[in-house]
């Protein structure tokens, strides 16, 4: 069983020249266990994973391949390696100089080393993940597991929320979390959404806070925008530490703007009903 793929960067097969065109990527396969050393390599020890650019070391680092996810050693005693999420948004890990077996979770991964030229990077794949079934599967008698935050992708109480996790879903490093006017501007080109009002979205902001996430109790807050922002911010980051909202449900949300972004998130000043 091949638990990672390591996709090879063009430049490791002298063969086909600078950047052949036309020629599918080379990969290479481990199994559990099985290692591939990254860097410069030299004449009397290549390594399997050719790195050209002269600010990386000749054996810069390992690739360990487990069960079902991988792991980084950097052999580097100054630079630190980064693991960029390819589905992840900006999600990324880094590996300090000599940290040997760091675990990477990540299914698709870029690989990148600091560099004197254009960057020195490349793929790996971890497309094995193991998942756990469903353990109420077919038990007889008793009550079945129920889900601790059942929201549910067709209702507007989700789009909201979506809508509010957006800017964080696509890029990671985004700081503001959208104002009750985003989220209208965001929404109301959905047909389900053309009659929604700050009044309903400030509802559905209070209803999965209190109700559906449980994280307030709203009897004991006052009426301030101030607190609603810190409402609003508090959703954002319980939804995206469980994973409540994914990039996959962005496509629920109506197209970007043609310039490619959406609506920027602004920081509501002022007194307001909540």
């Amino acid at each position: 069983m091949d638990t990672v793929i390591v996709q090879l960067p063009e430049e490791s097969d002298a063969r086909w020249g600078e950047k052949p065109a036309g020629r599918r990527p080379r990969l290479l396969r481990l199994g559990p266990g099985e290692t591939a050393e990254f860097g410069r390599g030299s004449p009397g020890s290549p390594v399997p994973v050719r790195l050209r650019d002269p600010g990386v070391s000749r054996c810069a680092g390992q690739i360990t391949a487990a069960e079902d996810y991988w792991r980084l050693s950097n052999f580097s005693r100054s630079a630190t390696y980064v693991v960029e999420n390819l589905e992840g948004a900006g999600e990324h890990i880094k590996v300090a100089p000599g940290r040997l077996g760091a675990p990477v979770p990540f299914e698709f991964s870029l690989v990148v080393l600091p560099s004197r030229g254009a960057g020195a990077s490349f793929k790996v794949f971890a497309p094995q993940h193991a998942y756990q079934d469903d353990p109420d599967s077919g038990a007889d008698g008793g009550e079945r597991t129920t889900m601790p935050f059942a929201l549910d992708p067709t209702s507007k109480y989700f789009l909201v929320l979506l809508a509010l996790c957006e800017p964080r879903l696509r890029n990671a490093s985004t700081g503001a979390v959208p104002g009750v006017g985003d989220v209208l501007k965001r929404l109301r080109p959905l047909a389900s959404c053309r009659d929604l009002t700050r009044s309903a979205v400030n509802y559905h902001v209070d209803y999965l806070a209190s109700v559906k996430l449980r994280l307030r109790d709203d009897a004991a807050e006052t009426d301030t925008d101030t607190l609603a922002g810190g409402k609003r911010d508090e959703l954002v980051a319980f939804a995206l530490r469980f994973d409540l909202v994914r990039e996959e449900h962005l496509a629920l949300l109506p197209p970007r703007t043609r310039h490619g972004a959406a609506p920027a998130a602004t920081v509501s000043h002022g007194t307001g009903k909540v």
